[in-house]
């Protein structure tokens, strides 16, 4: 064991300090590191000093956004505001830096390409003399190991130059080493370090679905991927989930390389803005036509897009980028009127797809479901609702949510309202010991939408091209003596 018994007892002590702050912190089966000076924060209470400000304990961060700890390990969020926290370097990004931890029990073998690399960072060498920091997939990363244990600190960043509406890396980099330097254990109740999970086969319906048809994972539309690369094929089912869209039918197809599409911006062809004019994009012969209800949009079968081109990071795809997620469209399109080339956003409700606790501070337009468990530390993105109706219905750092339960509607909020199609991009994070990591989601929402509506789908093969219609040539025919043959010159 990593703890003998007079450190456990030293731990739950400090979790009498530290619960009335951290709720749930002794359920973590690894030590609990915060950024919490709690020798201070007892020593104040002991001398009568009991209304000083959290942050005076937490090296400036604010008292936690969120924190959760499980089966598996602990989440945590913190926000250090600008200007604060003693001689930080000045900053042109104005908002708040949100700071995320995580240490756990399970981590993912994802069979990860760019796995383990990263550079040491000298300055914090002697607290940690194996960490290591990488940019990846959006986020500056810090991942170390203690007491047997993969922690990663994370920062979502740009790198690129500083901006006053973008962190950048370059910025978000010392929040990150302000955080690791104040770094104490904070409780929790160590365990001995768990034997691997074997993956098994995921329970389908028996019976099929009359209609239900999917193309293959991994196959995405032809020529949509980054540079020319394919589709990720991923036959995992990451978690038995709920589907995110409350009622079926529902479509997963692209967004951007369908019918109303922009192509990603990489070119389209005959284009004209007007309602059902034909048009097509420039890397492939697929016939569109300028119309979100076309159709083809809202209609069988579904196809994968987790490798379309997208200018994000994604190690599992080959080329190293792609879209990350899965976007899926609700049951139907609803029109304002006849000549409405749009559909009507905020109709069908998203909801919970497992028991968890939700990841997003205000104005922000994505939201985490968090699942921490036994056999589970994974984490579901949910984009393009409206961020002002999210933060109205209380889609915030802590709320925790119930299989099934309501949680918004499907939108097309991207930047404004309005800025995409009205769809639902999902995604999946999975725990690596690069911290959380894109993967596949395609088979998973496969898997749950199967459940959702009592059958099973069919794998949907592009059937091959008919041949072309041909003259043939008849072979000669059996002609009296005395009649001439073609070129025969009699």
């Amino acid at each position: 064991s990593q703890f003998n018994a007079q450190r456990i007892t030293a731990i739950s002590q400090i979790n009498a300090v530290t619960s009335p702050i951290f709720s749930g912190i002794e359920l973590s089966p690894v030590p609990v590191l915060l950024p919490f000076d709690s020798a201070l924060y007892l020593s104040d209470r002991q001398s009568g000093a009991i209304n000083l400000l959290i942050p005076r304990y937490q090296a400036g961060f604010r008292a936690a956004s969120m924190f959760e700890a499980g089966s598996a390990g602990y989440d945590a969020v913190f926000l250090l505001d600008r200007g604060a926290g003693d001689n930080m370097p000045s900053r042109t990004y104005l908002e708040p830096v949100e700071v995320q931890i995580t240490a756990s029990l399970l981590i993912y073998d994802i069979k990860d390409p760019l796995a383990g690399k990263g550079e040491p960072v000298k300055a914090l060498a002697t607290q940690y003399p194996n960490l290591r920091r990488v940019i990846r997939e959006g986020y500056v990363r810090y991942a170390f190991t203690r007491f047997g244990v993969p922690y990663v600190v994370s920062i979502q960043c740009l790198d690129s130059v500083a901006r006053s509406r973008r962190l950048s890396c370059r910025e978000a980099s010392p929040v990150a080493e302000r955080f690791l330097k104040a770094l104490r254990v904070a409780g929790g109740t160590p365990r001995d370090p768990r034997s691997n999970i074997a993956s098994y086969a995921s329970e389908r319906p028996i019976e099929y679905s009359a209609d239900f048809t999917y193309r293959p994972p991994g196959e995405i539309i032809v020529n949509s991927g980054y540079r020319g690369q394919g589709g990720h094929e991923d036959l995992t089912v990451y978690s038995q989930i709920r589907f995110p869209i409350e009622k079926a039918p529902a479509f997963a197809n692209s967004q951007s390389f369908m019918n109303w599409g922009d192509c990603n911006r990489t070119g389209r062809v005959s284009f004209a803005p007007t309602k059902g004019d034909q048009y097509r994009c420039k890397r492939n012969d697929k016939p569109l036509v300028f119309d979100e209800s076309a159709k083809e949009n809202y209609s069988y079968p579904w196809q994968d897009n987790f490798c379309e081109t997208r200018d994000f990071e994604v190690g599992q795809c080959a080329n190293g980028m792609g879209h990350q997620g899965q976007d899926i469209r609700p049951s139907s399109c609803h029109l304002r009127n006849d000549g409405a080339d749009r559909c009507i956003p905020d109709l069908f409700a998203t909801v919970a797809v497992r028991d968890g606790v939700l990841i997003r501070s205000p104005r922000q337009q994505a939201a985490f479901l968090l699942v921490n468990s036994r056999n589970e530390h994974i984490r579901f993105r949910y984009m393009h609702m409206n961020p002002a109706r999210l933060d109205a219905d209380g889609v915030l750092h802590g709320r925790r949510v119930t299989e099934g339960e309501k949680i918004g509607v499907v939108s097309n909020y991207q930047d404004r309202p309005g800025g995409t199609t009205n769809h639902l991009h999902f995604d999946v994070q999975v725990f690596t010991r690069d911290g959380w990591l894109w993967v596949n989601p395609y088979v998973t929402l496969i898997s749950s939408y199967e459940r959702l509506i009592g059958g099973r789908g069919r794998e949907y093969i592009q059937p091959p091209p008919e041949s072309p219609a041909m003259a043939h040539a008849l072979p000669p025919a059996d002609l009296p003596a005395h009649v001439s043959k073609e070129g025969e010159g009699r």
